[in-house]
């Protein structure tokens, strides 16, 4: 297995990740918000992505976003090749974007939304905590995501307060990656 960031010779896998997310939709059955070619190929090209082979092929992919002057880093987009998951890939996935976050934005909170039980659980082991909507971004960029999911009637007539998604945040800013970024500051003093 092999995961790293993103790079430009990655965008070669944008329209495959795609069709990924599409069926994962449909056979999951919930809501999984499209994603555009070119919204990934900008999450590519800001290193903002990670991406996984396993034996040289595509294996997975998830990315980062940042909202209210980045106060707040999304992770999302976590996607597994079929025929790879129940292989531990997705947790492995999301602790080196967990890493991204934390590394490129140590004084942000991470947060998610997820219809998914394994991605809540691994959430949970690097230690987000269930939260409620408004304790979450309230950029209507970040919302407008969830637009193209099929719950997101759900999410309009709750005025964004719930839906059937879990929202989870991670908001220990002491961390280790908080204490480096502290230190940082400390010395240009």
């Amino acid at each position: 297995m092999n995961l790293r960031v993103a790079t430009f010779a990655d965008i070669q896998y944008v329209d495959t990740l795609c069709q990924w997310y599409v069926e994962s939709a449909k056979t999951r059955g919930t809501g999984i918000a499209k994603r555009e070619p070119n919204y990934l190929i900008k999450k590519i090209q800001n290193g903002d992505a990670i991406i996984a082979f396993v034996e040289g092929e595509l294996a997975g992919f998830c990315y980062i976003e940042t909202f209210d002057d980045a106060k707040f880093v999304v992770n999302s987009g976590l996607i597994v090749n079929t025929e790879l998951r129940k292989e531990g890939l997705g947790r492995a996935i999301k602790h080196e974007v967990f890493k991204l976050s934390r590394t490129k934005y140590p004084a942000a909170k991470i947060f998610g939304i997820t219809t998914s039980a394994a991605v809540m659980k691994i959430n949970s082991e690097l230690g987000y905590r269930p939260t409620t909507f408004p304790e979450l971004t309230q950029s209507d960029d970040f919302w407008k995501g969830c637009m193209s999911c099929k719950n997101y009637p759900i999410l309009q007539e709750n005025e964004r307060k719930m839906c059937l998604c879990t929202g989870m945040v991670y908001d220990n800013l002491k961390d280790q990656y908080g204490k480096i970024a502290q230190e940082s500051i400390e010395i240009l003093r």
